[in-house]
C-alpha cells in the first residue's frame, strides 16, 4: 500500500484502518494530529477510518507554549 506521509510516498504493508497504521508507526497517545485527505480524524475513529493506497496524510506533534 502506498500513502503520502507529509507529503512523502512511501510503501506499507497493508492496513485496515488509520488505527493499524498508528500502531506501526509507534506514535505516542497525546499530542498528535492526523488529517487524512484533507481531513482532521478524531483519535477516537482511527479503528473505523479506513486507509486506501494512495490516500494522503499530514501527522503533526501538537506543541503548546506562551
Amino acid at each position: 500500500m502506498e500513502l503520502f506521509i507529509n507529503g512523502k510516498p512511501e510503501t506499507y504493508p497493508c492496513f485496515k484502518n488509520l488505527g493499524e497504521l498508528w500502531l506501526h508507526l509507534g506514535l505516542p497517545s497525546y499530542g498528535i494530529a492526523i488529517e487524512l485527505n484533507g481531513q482532521v480524524v478524531s483519535k477516537k475513529h482511527y479503528d473505523q477510518t479506513p486507509l486506501s493506497s494512495r490516500d494522503r496524510l499530514e501527522i503533526v506533534r501538537l506543541v503548546g507554549g506562551g
